[in-house]
């Protein structure tokens, strides 16, 4: 069955996370994907650990489905090539430092008049411009400027999100604008120049503690797993020492919670405890009252007590729970994937179509392809031989 970018190539000047992971959803949905390496080391992002078969987690990732193509740009043969590789693209992908590509001749102001219709990409940390724009950014700094931290951890800490939200963010927002210039370009034959900022993202995404801080109000107070204002709504342990955690709504759910779950009827209508903001109020007795309840049942048991009400819930899994959750097996949510390693196991991409499946191909070595590519560019066995002396491949 024919996916959707299969007529489409992307070339990534890429590193670390926001690039990768925004072409891996491109390469997921057919596009061919030609990723630029440093020849030898490659994307520094095959460094950060060797925690899958002696390979980097970031990096299985978030690049499956990828050619490989080392080139150094800094050899004048090498940039050449990738400019008469870019003559064959429709999209360039960019995270390198600020103003790297465009000192190499490779923005979107030096490409436009000789590729009309190539998609130019900037993803950067604040922009293109501002004067923030050549300032050093990673994911944790971002987290910290869109005041990310300032909304999550406990009252006595901030805390990181536990995975790259403002890489993530980025990458997705560049996804989604691409596929967007795509449709464009259908309409116009023109392409587009796309810049995405980290910041920009994450701030997005901090709409609801934004505008509940609007006009000089309190922000909302961090919390650690709890609701800043609904309770009880959070984690709750049960007598066997495992976490689940609920969340009830509404007045009709704390009836129920009370009487179906807690055993305690009466408690629905005890006056310290009557509203949502008497409950928020007392959160330390009520606390009390609900882990009292639930130390006489195991998780398992607990959960059902919580289906059976109705009660929303969900039991708190660490990574190894999340590996074998029985919905995503049920759901056959899982595919082998080849890397250099081996075969490793990979989650099939969310949003699940019935007119074609997601590429699942594997994770390239460091230069994998650059050979292939290369000759089907044009350059010769004296070509390749020099650009080897040079290590410029």
């Amino acid at each position: 069955m024919r996916r959707p970018l299969e007529d489409i190539t992307v070339v990534s000047l890429e590193h670390a996370i926001a690039a990768p992971f925004c072409t891996r959803q491109l390469a997921d949905l057919g596009a061919r994907v030609i990723k630029v390496e440093r020849p030898g080391s490659g994307d520094f992002a095959r460094a950060y650990d060797a925690r899958v078969k002696g390979q980097s987690s970031h990096f299985v990732w978030t690049n499956r489905s990828k050619e490989s193509l080392a080139l150094d740009l800094k050899h004048p043969e090498a940039l050449a090539a990738l400019r008469t590789l870019l003559g064959q693209a429709d999209v360039l992908v960019q995270n390198l430092a600020p103003g790297a590509a465009a000192r190499m001749g490779l923005c979107y102001e030096a490409l436009h008049a000789s590729h009309p219709r190539l998609i130019v990409c900037d993803i950067s940390g604040y922009g293109a411009d501002g004067p923030y724009r050549d300032k050093k950014a990673y994911d944790l700094l971002i987290q910290s400027e869109a005041g990310f931290l300032s909304v999550t951890g406990t009252p006595e800490e901030p805390s990181k999100a536990g995975s790259s939200v403002a890489d993530i963010a980025a990458g997705m927002y560049a996804y989604t604008s691409i596929l967007s210039a795509l449709l464009l370009r259908g309409h116009t034959g023109e392409g587009s120049h796309i810049d995405v900022s980290m910041l920009e993202s994450l701030a997005e995404w901090m709409g609801y503690p934004m505008y509940y801080a609007f006009d000089g109000a309190a922000p909302p107070a961090r919390s650690g797993a709890a609701h800043a204002s609904i309770y009880p709504y959070g984690p709750f342990e049960a007598g066997d020492g495992g976490s689940v955690m609920l969340g009830l709504q509404n007045e009709r759910e704390w009836q129920t919670f009370c009487s179906g779950v807690l055993r305690q009827p009466a408690l629905a209508t005890d006056p310290r405890f009557a509203s949502n903001a008497q409950r928020s109020a007392q959160r330390t007795e009520l606390r009390a009252v609900i882990l009292q309840a639930f130390a006489a049942l195991t998780t398992d048991e607990l959960l059902q007590r919580l289906d059976a009400a109705q009660i929303a819930n969900a039991r708190v899994n660490d990574m190894a729970g999340l590996w074998a959750h029985p919905q995503l097996a049920a759901r056959g949510r899982w595919q082998d994937v080849h890397t250099p390693a081996g075969e490793v196991p990979a989650l099939l991409p969310p949003g699940r179509s019935n007119r074609f499946d997601c590429r699942m191909d594997p994770v390239p070595a460091v230069g994998q392809h650059t050979e292939s590519i290369l000759r089907a560019l044009g350059l010769d066995d004296a070509a390749l031989a020099r650009l080897r002396a040079d290590a410029a491949i």
